[in-house]
Order: structure tokens, then C-alpha cells, then sequence
């Protein structure tokens, strides 16, 4: 069986069990006790190879960490949260407690106390942060799980069995990229079902791997990368794929995200894709009016799909228009409209050798007011490197033809390129998909930074100032005209033709109509 045979298994499989348990459990709700399960097994499993890769190098070929009992396991406990960033004794992993699952009938509690004992495990380390809260969507008590305790732990242990029965590969065969993959396929499932609120923290993957392949052309590593508002991570672990290997992003993975649950599958996101709790900082709050990472900035590549036209403090906070990332262009985005905020506090916190990639509502491009002020700052000080025209209805939860705005700070021109991707799409099942050839083309014309017929444009800043700074792609970039030419000459010989043929074969039938009726008297 193929790997990509594997993977269409494995996500058929997710399918059937995600459906399957849910019962009388919304969809979008259920998520948080699959995905917290596979989380689950994931760190139990993680943890387990580790320690006996540790044991089996040593010589002990046997040696089985979950066999140990806790009190022999916790003289180990210190060395592997330096290094891990958390610990689980043997009667806590998965496999163990699953095991025990069906006859426990304090499953809940056992569940509860395991999950509290993981977190706890990270007090007062470096990795507390990044431990503490994952498992609170996971309410193992919530009555929609069941009326009964009984009941809650019968769903319980079917969780379980599902997700332990997943051929998730092992960690020996190096196949446990299969935990990453089942859990952004999980992702999408969720949000594909969810509506708007699923488009909030997932962007599809092809259009994540377009972003990040634009903020690392010519370059084989970055210092690191930062999403303002991040999701669930995806976006900014695309950078793993896409430059080969995770050490590749030098600094690590940062982010902001201000919905808590949301925040949590993030942080959950990074650990399931084995990136280690020293190699990324996602924080919880608002990044407009509350930013973290003040102290890391700035960063060599900048992704993100923020959200679309939602409100923010704006002119209600005095301070915002003499914030250093709001305060150049002289204006604050309308408070019903915090695109444009996103857009400059990334370029604030943009190397001056980097690349920044924004997914935007196509509304920044031309409307007026404060955005088009803040345009014309970024179009006069030469920050806008291109702006790319995507397909409508790529995106979970709106059908809209989002753009994406190239942000440089080092620019070896004064122009701007445009490129209508507009018509460059697949319809797979209820969603346009931009194909590999379609991602590859675009970052050709993106590469080439050249004119290109009905594709790209590369115009001076002074004509799109003449323009009034619209940076709406249409403006600049002919459409082909794929009207079929007619020769008016040709077209009215041959409906003369017509009419005189119709006109003949009246005259015809009226003479067989009067041949009819002179028989008939």
C-alpha cells in the first residue's frame, strides 16, 4: 500500500470513528474529546519511545518503560521534563489506562486525575507555559457525554479503543508523522462542518504551503516565524514541510491567538508534529491591544489569515495612535475593520530582510476612509512587494475572493506586482482547492516579478498613487477576453440565408396544405 493509499485509509478510518462516537455530541464540540484523545496517546507514546530508545542504546533490548511501576519510574522524572518538558508515570500512560479502561468504573476520574497530572508535571519548569491548560476542553465529566457516570465512561472507553486502534505507525518505522496528519485531518473535517467559526482557525493547507513557500524564496532556513493570529498552528507548521525540517525555522514557531480553545489546539498542534516545547511560543490574548513577544521580535517570516472585518478597540483607546506599530501611517483602522491593524503591526514586527504573507479581505484593497490612508503610507514608503487575486471560496466558512498582501521592508524596486490567480482552481466537493500547479504557477510569476499577459502586472508606485492607492488586482491586470470573435459581415449573410430558406419552405408547405384541401372538397 502506497503512503498516499495509507493516508486515505487512515482518514476514512477518522471519518467513520469521529462520526460514529459522537452520538448526540455536536460535531464542532466533539472535537475537543478526539482531538485531546489523540493528544493523549500521542505524549504517552512519545514519552515511552523516548525513554526506552534511551534504555535499548544502553544495551537493554527488552526494556519496556510501560512494564516499570510508578515508584521505580519517578527517579527519572526531573532529566526527562528538562528535556521533554513534561513526564507520565507508567500506570498513566494510554496504552496502560486503556487497557484498565473497561472495568474502571472511575474512569472519569482516573481520565481527570492523569490529565491534571501531565500538566502538573511541568510546574515550575520552562515548559509550564506551553503545558498548562491543554486538556481543560476536555471535560471527561460534561453531561454531554452521557446523563449518568456510567454512561460518560461507557463513551469514554469507546474513545479510547478508537483512537488507540487508529494505525497511526510507530515510532521505530519513523512513520509517526501519521499523529500530525490524522490530527489536521481531523482539523479540516471539523472545519469544513463547523461554518464561520471553523474558518477562524483553520486555513487549508494548500493555501498555508502557498504562503510560506512566498516568505522563504531563495532561503533554506529563517530565524523564525510568526503568525499575529495564529489558529490552530497549522499555518505556521508548514514551514517544517516546506523547508524540510523543523531545526530549519533557527528561533522556532510563534503566535498569538485569542480564543482560548482555539489557543489550546494550537499549543496541542505543535507537540502532535514533535516540535519540542523549547522550539515554540504561542501565547493567549489580543495581539492589537496586547501583544506578546515584544522581546523576540522581529522575525525574518511573518503568515497569517487573520480574521475578516472583526472589531477592535481602535479610536476607543487613546494610546493605540502613538503605538509604534500603528502610529506611522498617521491613522488607526475603523474600529469595525481591524484588517489593516493586523497588517501593521505585522510590518512593525517584520525584519528588515524578511518576507511577510497576509491573507486579506478584498475590501483593504480599495475602500476609503482610514484604510486607504494607511495604503498610501504603505504604498509610499515602499512596503508593498505584491498582491495576489486567490479563487473565491477556498476558505472554510466564506465564500469570498480573499487576496494575499506581500509585505518586504528591503525592496530593489519601487513597484508593486499584481497577480490575478482568480481562475486558478479545482471544485473538490463543496470548495474550490488551488492544485499543486496552481500554487507552483503562482510562485512563478511571484519569482519572475515580471508582466505577464492577463496573469501579472508590475506597476510603478506613482501610477498606483494617481490611482488613489486602489490596490484591487482587476485594476491593473487585463482580463483575457474569451468572448469568441464574430464576423458581423459573415453572420448577417448567413441569417439572410436562413431567412430565405424559411421563407421557401413556408411558400412549400402552404402549396402541399392547398393540394390537401383541393383533394379533401
Amino acid at each position: 500500500m502506497t503512503k498516499e493509499q495509507q493516508r486515505a485509509e487512515l482518514h476514512k478510518t477518522i471519518w467513520r470513528m469521529a462520526n460514529d462516537l459522537r452520538g448526540s455530541v455536536d460535531g464542532w464540540d466533539f472535537k475537543a474529546y478526539v482531538l485531546g484523545i489523540l493528544f493523549y496517546r500521542f505524549i504517552s507514546e512519545n514519552l515511552r519511545a523516548y525513554i526506552n530508545g534511551f534504555e535499548r542504546a544502553a544495551g537493554v533490548a527488552e526494556f519496556d518503560y510501560a512494564d516499570f511501576t510508578d515508584a521505580e519510574a519517578e527517579g527519572a522524572r526531573e532529566v526527562t521534563v528538562a528535556e521533554k518538558g513534561f513526564y507520565i508515570l507508567p500506570g498513566e500512560l494510554f496504552s496502560n489506562v486503556r487497557a484498565a479502561a473497561a472495568s474502571d468504573p472511575n474512569l472519569n476520574e482516573t481520565l481527570e486525575r492523569v490529565f491534571r497530572a501531565i500538566e502538573g508535571s511541568a510546574l515550575g519548569t520552562p515548559s509550564e507555559d506551553d503545558l498548562k491548560g491543554l486538556f481543560d476542553d476536555l471535560d471527561v465529566n460534561s453531561a454531554k457525554l452521557g446523563p449518568t457516570v456510567a454512561r460518560r465512561n461507557d463513551k469514554l472507553v469507546k474513545l479510547l479503543d478508537a483512537v488507540g486502534d487508529l494505525d497511526l505507525g510507530s515510532w521505530d518505522d519513523h512513520t509517526i508523522d501519521a499523529f500530525g496528519d490524522a490530527y489536521e485531518f481531523l482539523m479540516t473535517m471539523y472545519a469544513s462542518s463547523a461554518g464561520k467559526s471553523g474558518g477562524e482557525f483553520f486555513t487549508p493547507q494548500e493555501v498555508s504551503e502557498l504562503l510560506a513557500r512566498i516568505t522563504v524564496v531563495g532561503k533554506t532556513s529563517v530565524n523564525g516565524v510568526y503568525d499575529p493570529a495564529c489558529g490552530s498552528g497549522s499555518l505556521l507548521l508548514k514551514f517544517g514541510t516546506v523547508l524540510g525540517d523543523h531545526q530549519q525555522v533557527r528561533r522556532g514557531y510563534f503566535g498569538q491567538e485569542i480564543n482560548l480553545t482555539t489557543y489550546n489546539l494550537a499549543r496541542i498542534n505543535m507537540f502532535l508534529h514533535d516540535v519540542n516545547f523549547e522550539h515554540f511560543d504561542i501565547a493567549h490574548g489580543d495581539t492589537l491591544t496586547d501583544p506578546a513577544h515584544w522581546d523576540v521580535e522581529p522575525f525574518e517570516a511573518i503568515v497569517s489569515n487573520p480574521p475578516y472585518s472583526t472589531r477592535w478597540a481602535g479610536a476607543d483607546d487613546p494610546l493605540l495612535i502613538n503605538d509604534p506599530r500603528f502610529a506611522p501611517a498617521g491613522v488607526l483602522a475603523p474600529k469595525s475593520k481591524a484588517d489593516l491593524a493586523f497588517t501593521m503591526h505585522i510590518l512593525h514586527w517584520l525584519a528588515v530582510d524578511g518576507t511577510a504573507a497576509i491573507v486579506e479581505f478584498p475590501g483593504v484593497l480599495y475602500r476609503g476612509g482610514a484604510e486607504a490612508k494607511i495604503r498610501h503610507y504603505l504604498v509610499s514608503n515602499n512596503y508593498v512587494d505584491t498582491v495576489i487575486q486567490l479563487p473565491p471560496d477556498l476558505f472554510f466558512g466564506t465564500t469570498i475572493a480573499t487576496c494575499i498582501i506581500v509585505l518586504k521592508k528591503s525592496k530593489a524596486d519601487n513597484k508593486v506586482l499584481f497577480i490575478d490567480a482568480s481562475a486558478r482552481f479545482v471544485r473538490s466537493g463543496n470548495k474550490n482547492r488551488l492544485t499543486e500547479a496552481d500554487r507552483a504557477a503562482i510562485l512563478d510569476l511571484f519569482v519572475c516579478r515580471a508582466d505577464a499577459p492577463h496573469a501579472a502586472a508590475l506597476v510603478d508606485a506613482a501610477t498606483i498613487a494617481d490611482n488613489g492607492y486602489n490596490l484591487s488586482v482587476s485594476s491593473y491586470v487585463e482580463q483575457q477576453d474569451t468572448r469568441e470573435d464574430v464576423d458581423i459581415v459573415a453572420l448577417n449573410a448567413e441569417i439572410a440565408r436562413i431567412v430565405a430558406r424559411q421563407a421557401e419552405l413556408r411558400t412549400q408547405i402552404d402549396a402541399i396544405v392547398a393540394d390537401l384541401e383541393g383533394g379533401d372538397l
